[in-house]
């Protein structure tokens, strides 16, 4: 049967199958096609066709810096779309041992309602000043006056409903080591309103393993809000990378991370599975707080007893 198959689309002029049939396919679909036989590999390989999925995919890759940036990729836009389709696993890998410092990087994000565009930019960053290396790791999109509109109303029930709507798409981009990874979840992992501004926070996280045994979160962050009845308007569209207190990483620790993600597995962008790594850093991150006071009680404990003791025996004298 295969081989009949194969018979078949061999007698087709390589351009009706580019044509009519390779350029109707996705990502996933294109890339086991082209694993079908030799023909349809060299087919596949076209980087025209790749180049037309990653924007179609990721609007923003269309931008002339992530364009410049995917050129110098092996295999421009496929390997690329290879980086950047699954999520980044939670598994490490060693860096490199020569791997070239990161001097620029750049975020191709996308913001989608449904399968609307509703909020699309590149931003660089670059990573070689003092400040970046020793302050917390933090892009932010959005200016301070600017407000993205998306089509859902704001009121007292619109949370779940943004979390089940809302997806972002953060892809970070290392051009000097032609790799990318795309560190945000398939969907929301978490959805809360903020304590003293009562806005809406949409969590968008994948965890890496940060190379010590200790897992860390990098997310991607919609804080939504508006007026009661309203259209909700995202006011902010942040990245940043958090180890399990709480505790934003520097720039050259968020680094080490980013790079590792680049080289990482991947894993296919299942919802469910996102999730509950998500929890589990939660649940982790519970337990290392408790750990981490259990310790400091007992060091009180221990200084209390230390000072009594001191006290009685000058009492004694």
């Amino acid at each position: 049967m295969l081989e009949h198959f194969k018979g078949k689309i061999a007698a087709l002029h390589p351009d009706i199958i580019q044509s009519h049939i390779l350029n109707r396919l996705d990502g996933p679909t294109l890339a086991s096609t082209s694993c079908a036989s030799s023909q349809l590999l060299s087919l596949s390989s076209d980087d025209l066709l790749w180049r037309h999925i990653c924007n179609s995919t990721w609007p923003s890759t269309a931008h002339p810096a992530v364009r410049a940036a995917i050129s110098s990729f092996p295999s421009a836009h496929r390997s690329f779309y290879s980086d950047s389709f699954p999520s980044v696993s939670s598994t490490r890998r060693r860096r490199a041992p020569h791997a070239p410092p990161t001097q620029l990087l750049i975020s191709a994000v996308d913001v989608y309602c449904d399968d609307r565009l509703i909020y699309s930019k590149v931003k660089e960053t670059d990573t070689l000043s003092g400040w970046f290396q020793s302050s917390p790791f933090r892009i932010d999109l959005v200016d301070p006056k600017e407000a993205v509109n998306a089509p859902l109303k704001f009121d007292g029930a619109c949370m779940e409903l943004a979390r089940a709507r809302l997806r972002v798409s953060w892809i970070l981009i290392d051009a000097r080591k032609r790799r990318a990874v795309n560190i945000a979840s398939a969907a929301a992992v978490e959805a809360r309103r903020h304590w003293l501004t009562e806005d809406i926070q949409l969590r968008y996280a994948t965890v890496v393993d940060a190379g010590d045994g200790e897992p860390v979160q990098c997310a991607a962050v919609l804080t939504c809000g508006g007026k009661d009845g309203g259209e909700l308007q995202i006011r902010e569209i942040s990245m940043q990378i958090e180890d399990m207190e709480g505790k934003i990483l520097t720039g050259a620790d968020s680094l080490g991370v980013i790079d590792a993600a680049m080289d990482g597995r991947r894993m296919r962008n299942e919802v469910k599975a996102q999730r509950e790594a998500f929890e589990m850093f939660l649940r982790m991150k519970i337990q290392s707080r408790e750990r981490k006071q259990r310790r400091e009680r007992s060091l009180d404990m221990v200084c209390i007893a230390a000072g009594v003791a001191i006290f009685v025996k000058i009492g004694m004298l």
